[in-house]
């Protein structure tokens, strides 16, 4: 068990005032037996309504209708949490065989978990897994990892600051992209396996976060029988652990983008963004 503080801040940049539309901010920590927020703080400038509720995958959201026009929009979230080992260091349970089967009366989740968000490349990236991953017949979890490990060999991390993902096709032809289209890869190539797999959006607690020089992370899960949901990092390659704090969850990555929403003004008013996510870990030190 850990106890971190997380400090995320989001600029918006215009070169006059606009007009902000409904905003929807994917910012609050999902809590569960493996997390507890032990304080949150979400300041917005420029003056606002703001309402929270929660989307159809459980998440928290903040509805955020502002007052008043503005040349530059301040997000900053900041929370301490106290994280738990998600899972014991090695689970005893029966080997999941492939392909995985799932029991009948959780089909018609599972199933919208398996439906493609890029359906138009189901061939190609099909065809492209086909030649690069063996399956291990007696363990779908080992080829899970063995998936992450693949786009993370094969796949170069690249930060982008543009809008949306890309395709799975093209990061695989580019052989380079940001962690959410590594995790938007992943999320298709599994479901293409047969396995119920979503897009997650959160926090990274590592050394860039810890410098105040990181920014929002993605990463993929997938629903095995008896495991539940667990977590793929393609990015650094392995299963997600402590350091990965989920802030929302969905059957595709628009789902859960951090922050959304719209604005009017000026043609060529908008002059950039900044993000910067900073962690510190306050865990208390053992006595000696």
């Amino acid at each position: 068990m850990f106890r971190l503080h997380i400090r995320h801040r989001t600029t918006y940049r215009y070169g006059a005032a606009v007009e902000f539309g409904r905003h929807r901010l994917v910012l609050r920590p999902r809590e569960g037996h493996d997390l507890r927020i032990l304080s949150m703080e979400l300041t917005i400038e420029p003056a606002h309504r703001l309402t929270w509720a929660r989307d159809v995958h459980g998440n928290s959201l903040a509805l955020v209708d502002f007052e008043s026009p503005a040349a530059r929009l301040d997000l900053i979230n900041e929370v301490t949490i106290e994280r738990h080992q998600p899972f014991p260091a090695k689970i005893v349970h029966q080997p999941i065989t492939w392909p995985v089967q799932y029991p009948a009366e959780e089909l018609a989740i599972v199933n919208a978990y398996r439906a493609l968000s890029f359906p138009d490349e189901a061939a190609q990236v099909q065809s492209w897994l086909q030649q690069r991953l063996p399956r291990r017949s007696d363990d779908a979890e080992g080829t899970l990892l063995d998936l992450c490990g693949l786009l993370h060999q094969t796949i170069g991390y690249r930060r982008r600051s543009e809008k949306g993902v890309q395709s799975p096709l093209q990061t695989i032809q580019g052989a380079s992209g940001s962690c959410r289209d590594m995790a938007t890869l992943m999320m298709d190539a599994a479901r293409l396996l047969g396995i119920a797999s979503r897009f997650a959006s959160g926090y990274l607690h590592g050394s860039a976060s810890l410098a105040g020089r990181a920014s929002t992370h993605a990463w993929t899960e997938v629903y095995l029988p008896s495991l539940g949901w667990r977590g793929f990092d393609p990015t650094i390659g392995t299963e997600t652990g402590l350091q990965h704090i989920a802030t929302g969850v969905s059957q595709h990555p628009r789902g859960v983008m951090p922050v959304s929403g719209t604005y009017s003004g000026p043609s060529g008013s908008f002059l950039g963004m900044d993000v910067e996510v900073t962690t510190r870990d306050e865990t208390a030190p053992v006595p000696a």
